[in-house]
């Protein structure tokens, strides 16, 4: 399993068995669960852009984004597959929506608070904002999760 055999497309026509099978691989069943399979669908088809990481026919990566190609380009999910992860392919896939919105101003993204994940994410250039020389505040609701 090389990062030089995985194949990158974009677009949102991704098999459903595929789909439901990358997100269950990687922990993420609040969007696989009987209730909610139909609005992660949903929620791929309407995203902005969807670029995917594919290993033969094996969905084995996947980053979404919502923009309104201007001023706001929001990553929504970035997931690789347990057993390709840390062969650059999230970093590829990244790289692959940042170019895409290079020209919008604000790149936004909301992650857990991992360690990993918080270098990652700092290497490919964002800033969390607790670390940031201007006052800037992020503020969110999540349906159905008491923060």
């Amino acid at each position: 399993m090389s990062n030089s055999n995985i194949t990158l497309i974009i677009g949102p026509n991704i098999p459903f068995e595929q789909l439901l099978a990358l997100y269950n691989s990687v922990g993420w069943t609040a969007y696989t669960n009987e209730q909610a399979q139909d609005r992660l669908v949903l929620a791929i088809q309407n995203s902005t852009y969807v670029v995917t990481a594919w290993d033969g026919d094996r969905l084995v990566g996947l980053a979404r984004a919502m923009s309104d190609d201007v001023a706001i380009f929001y990553l929504k999910d970035i997931l690789i597959h347990p057993e390709y992860q840390r062969q650059g392919i999230a970093t590829r896939l990244l790289r692959h929506c940042l170019e895409r919105f290079e020209h919008v101003r604000n790149k936004v993204l909301l992650t857990d608070d991992e360690e990993r994940q918080l270098r990652f994410y700092e290497k490919m250039g964002y800033t969390n904002t607790r670390n940031s020389r201007i006052p800037l505040n992020a503020f969110v609701q999540i349906r159905g999760i008491d923060l």
